[in-house]
């Protein structure tokens, strides 16, 4: 018996030695680096190991097998950045590309969504083929989109909002008024479908037509409906500015009548005498979440916004049909009355008073095709300037012949510090995906939103901590997207992570030269997969369409 014993001793490890070793064996280990595992704490160093898209084990694992291994000596390991705020997934189908300027970001998931939204659609609300760039809009529901997202593969990871917006133009279109009970209840239906079919929950833009004609009661209902499934609400609220309080507490109503976490997008104090508004605002959200009210807001790490031009003017211009109005704009009684509104009164989101009632604070970030290149990177005063006329001709010009896209410099550095300070900001580019060789233009934030956040204001400016600024990018985002599998390095967690060097890390993209991609970024790991090798893209897109599933 002994002697058959120290046979099996011997032959064992002849017979099953490979097959352990190859159970062992991981797809991806990150070597020496050190971790912020985007929980707060301090960094460790440790190696990781990783198997089928998920991390498995944590530690030193240097004497371990994998197909592939990374060398993280120098550089910090940190789990992939969530962008609360992507706009927009069209891109992602019709230029796969533009993933890059996610991901070199370190960005390997995206929200999607806010007061228009990819999906439901009906013939009412199809998107027109300039902003699809071309591409047939052939899908009607989000599971239809998200199985066109997956067959077209995507290369980082998207989650999506269905826009109160969408389903109010897919009901009533574009007009100024209450739905009826029965409209309503389409619109409902139109938003639990968008649940049962994986979207995340509600998302509002209440600046811009025809979500702007939504009242609170309104939101409420289909609020609810989101609640229900277990879902969340989100908000371009109604006022960034002088009101900037009023709509704060809409949005908190919101999320306790309808029962579910709010989360308010890029929250700001527009205009300078509004800046010190934004204390106020932090400590309302502070007080409120101390009472139990789940409210989180992100931000990004610019003082200029980015809307389009014709924003600039009342919403219920626009409550007839957009077409109709900017006809109207060739008749001068029609542009000086409108310039007497934007000159005197403050009971709207006014972004001409915003920029200090000058238009050289109003920067042409992007044109439509067919529209002079040269003016991008231009105020409304210099190009004014140039053609020898007065900035209101400019301006009511380019409103009813173009939808230009502008910067207005509206915001000041301290609130942005501020915000960074509170626990319950994270981040967001408020940009789409955009690909270099066929975007002209663009805001800066869609290239450098967050390598701007480590380099200015952990390296140089010290507002936050390196470990803080990290869980604001990673775990504090997906809490709020209730995305219990990303976020942070621990066993079991899906594998998207960001190697980058923190003393080289920074964002090069101005908005002089607003196209340019970060620096210090070395690799990008979405669910197990290199998809960023040395700053330049690499393999086969990794990402997912997450489904929200409660």
């Amino acid at each position: 018996m002994r002697r058959a014993f120290r046979l099996f001793v011997l032959v064992f490890p002849l017979l099953f030695g490979s097959a352990v070793a190859r159970a062992q064996e991981f797809d991806l280990l990150v070597v020496g680096g050190r971790v912020v595992d985007g929980s707060g704490n301090p960094w460790y160093r440790a190696d990781i190991g990783i198997r089928a898209g998920r991390i498995v084990e944590i530690g030193d694992l240097s004497h371990r097998s994998a197909k592939r291994s990374v060398d993280a000596k120098g550089l910090l390991v940190t789990p992939g950045f969530i962008d609360m705020m992507g706009t927009d997934s069209l891109p992602l189908l019709r230029d796969p590309e533009s993933a890059q300027s996610k991901l070199r970001q370190g960005i390997t998931t995206m929200l999607v969504g806010e007061g228009e939204s990819p999906a439901p659609q009906n013939e009412r609300s199809m998107p027109p083929a300039v902003r699809t760039g071309g591409l047939q809009t052939t899908w009607r529901t989000y599971d239809d989109y998200f199985k066109t997202l997956e067959a077209k593969g995507v290369a980082l990871n998207v989650v999506h909002n269905v826009g109160a917006a969408q389903v109010r133009k897919m009901v009533i279109g574009e007009e100024d008024r209450a739905p009826t009970p029965e409209e309503l209840a389409q619109m409902k239906e139109l938003v639990a479908q968008a649940m049962r079919d994986g979207a995340i929950g509600l998302s509002t833009a209440l600046i811009y037509p025809p979500g702007a004609y939504a009242k609170t009661e309104e939101i409420i209902e289909l609020a609810k409906v989101v609640g229900q499934h277990g879902g969340i609400y989100l908000s371009h609220m109604r006022n960034e500015s002088a009101q900037l309080l009023e709509a704060i507490r809409e949005v908190i109503r919101i999320g306790e009548e309808a029962r579910l976490p709010v989360h308010i997008f890029h929250l700001k104090a527009a205009g300078q005498e509004n800046w010190p508004l934004m204390k106020q605002a932090l400590n309302m959200i502070a007080e409120a979440r101390s009472r139990g009210i789940d409210v989180t807001a992100d931000i990004y790490p610019y003082i200029r916004n980015g809307i389009g031009l014709s924003s600039f003017l009342h919403p219920r211009h626009y409550a007839a049909g957009r077409a109709s109005f900017l006809r109207t704009l060739g008749d001068q009684k029609v542009r000086a009355a409108l310039r007497r509104e934007m000159e005197t009164t403050s009971d709207w989101e006014n972004w001409y008073r915003h920029v200090g009632k000058n238009w050289d604070n109003v920067l042409v970030c992007w044109a439509p095709p067919g529209v002079d290149r040269e003016l991008e990177g231009r105020s409304i005063k210099e190009i004014a300037s140039t053609r020898a006329v007065d900035p209101w001709k400019v301006f009511f010009d380019f409103v009813q012949q173009h939808e230009l896209g502008v910067c207005p410099k509206s915001m000041n550095e301290e609130q942005k510090r501020e915000a960074l300070r509170a626990e319950f900001v994270s981040v967001c580019t408020d940009a789409p995906p955009a690909n270099p060789a066929t975007t002209t233009a663009t805001h800066p934030r869609a290239f450098g939103a967050f390598p701007r956040i480590l380099a200015q204001y952990v390296r140089t400016d010290k507002v936050v901590s390196l470990e803080g600024a990290v869980r604001q990018m990673t775990s504090l985002a997906a809490n709020a997207l209730k995305l219990w599998d990303r976020g942070r390095i621990a066993a079991g967690m899906a594998a998207d992570l960001v190697i980058f060097d923190p003393a080289k890390v920074m964002d090069t993209a101005t908005f002089a030269k607003p196209i340019s991609y970060p620096v210090g970024i070395e690799y990008v790991v979405v669910n197990g997969q290199v998809a960023v090798e040395r700053g330049q893209s690499a393999g086969a897109p990794a990402g997912k369409v997450l489904r929200f599933r409660p």
